[in-house]
């Protein structure tokens, strides 16, 4: 992607195209004609499997206010207390994050929210459940904005841990 075709993107997903470039990333971030804000969303407009999309949760760690984004599988639910128990001190909670918080933190608007290109470096995890596939889906910044990764580039774009946080079927 060259920086004419930069300036054509929202301001988000140029962010994260420019991240993805830089880090040598072979595929640059699409815009899809539908948007793309919940996992079953995006799964649907790219044709592919609920888990294909690596869905972004961004929560608030107390008291410091740090952004922690945990990135999942749009077929898992996060457990809270895995995260809190990796990313926590003892003594410290770990809450939700309303949208002014995201907005503030990441620079994204909710259903937007990139593994990259964030205003401010979130705590990230990526869950462990993604190495299931080898195609996945992220949003670009944008809640029309994807681009596809193999799980194992999350990891080496952000720069986060591999780690166990999906609830537990069932329970």
């Amino acid at each position: 992607m060259c920086g004419a075709e930069l300036k054509t993107l929202p301001d988000g997903m140029q962010r994260v195209a420019r991240v993805l470039q830089d880090k040598g990333h072979p595929h640059a971030p699409v815009m899809l004609s539908d948007a793309a804000r919940t996992a079953q969303q995006a799964a649907g407009a790219l044709g592919v499997g609920l888990g294909q999309i690596a869905k972004s949760i961004i929560f608030k760690r107390k008291p410091d206010a740090a952004a922690v984004l945990v990135i999942t599988s749009g077929d898992r639910r996060v457990d809270e207390k895995k995260v809190a128990a990796l990313v926590c001190a003892a003594g410290q909670k770990l809450g939700r994050a309303d949208a002014d918080f995201v907005k503030a933190s990441t620079g994204f608007s909710i259903g937007g929210v990139s593994p990259v290109g964030h205003a401010t470096t979130p705590v990230t995890l990526i869950d462990r459940d993604l190495l299931r596939f080898d195609e996945i889906w992220a949003a670009a910044g944008h809640p029309h904005g994807v681009f596809k990764l193999h799980p194992n580039d999350l990891a080496r774009l952000t720069g986060a841990p591999v780690v166990d946080v999906a609830a537990q079927e069932g329970l």
